[in-house]
């Protein structure tokens, strides 16, 4: 359309957006990020893994405590294995024969 006095072709003006439908109940709340989780079968692993959903309800300025409790907690288990029994590796005596033997 042109403006009748100035010759001037009018561009249309959009519409303002309009909030989002669901936007008025859940404003300033923290959103769940839906991150999918998938379990490792380490009780001790996806125990700390599940806590990270503690995070999806807290705002961002509370994330890094929660972070870093699921780190510690997975270093934890992480170390745990270091000190599980397991078989031991055949000792050789050092000076025998066999400790000289490094053939790849």
């Amino acid at each position: 359309m042109t403006d009748p006095m100035t010759g001037a072709r009018e561009l249309p003006v959009p519409a303002p957006e309009s909030p989002a439908p669901d936007a008025g109940a859940d404003a300033g709340r923290p959103l769940p990020l839906g991150v999918d989780r998938t379990p490792t079968g380490d009780a001790a692993v996806d125990a700390q893994l599940a806590r990270l959903a503690d995070a999806d309800h807290l705002a961002a300025s509370g994330h890094l405590e929660v972070y870093e409790d699921v780190h510690r907690g997975l270093r934890d288990a992480l170390t745990a294995l270091d000190r599980r029994p397991g078989p031991s590796a055949p000792s050789v005596p050092i000076g025998s024969p066999a400790s000289y033997d490094n053939r790849s």
